[in-house]
């Protein structure tokens, strides 16, 4: 069987990369997909649909067509990793841990310790809270091979 894994999160790091690279090493039957992590071109997804006068609606038109791709590889996920940086606030990575928690879809945070406390209410839904992108691969690892 081929695992699914959504990536969610952050995308200013290398931690995504890490986790694959991590799981080839290992040769793990797992299968990454996640969202759009060029910002410019998420931000413009929705624009080939016509301008907007005010950055609300064109945000509002982007992140529709955003969630045909999100919501789809949610849905069709095995586990996720939901990753939050302590520079930014990522509220869509927020969203999909609610969403994961919502479909029952079991899903791992990872995050420094220093964010513990406003992410309390999502790490409590999460099967498991990494500090590291290699305690994930350790996570994945006896998740797909059991030992």
């Amino acid at each position: 069987m081929i695992w699914t894994v959504y990536l969610s999160g952050e995308i200013h790091s290398d931690w995504r990369e890490r986790i694959e690279a991590g799981c080839l090493a290992l040769d793990l039957p797992v299968a990454f997909v996640g969202p759009v992590t060029d910002h410019d071109a998420s931000d413009a997804a929705g624009d080939h649909l016509g301008s907007e006068d005010k950055p609300f609606w064109r945000d509002n038109k982007s992140s529709k067509v955003n969630a045909i791709r999100t919501k789809t590889l949610i849905e069709s996920a095995d586990v996720a990793v939901v990753r939050f940086g302590s520079q930014y606030k990522q509220w869509n990575a927020a969203f999909d841990a609610g969403y994961l928690a919502a479909l029952g879809t079991p899903y791992i945070t990872l995050h420094d310790a220093d964010i513990i406390h406003p992410l309390k209410e999502v790490d409590a839904a999460a099967m498991a809270w990494a500090q590291e992108p290699e305690q994930v691969v350790e996570i994945l690892r006896y998740r797909t091979q059991g030992k």
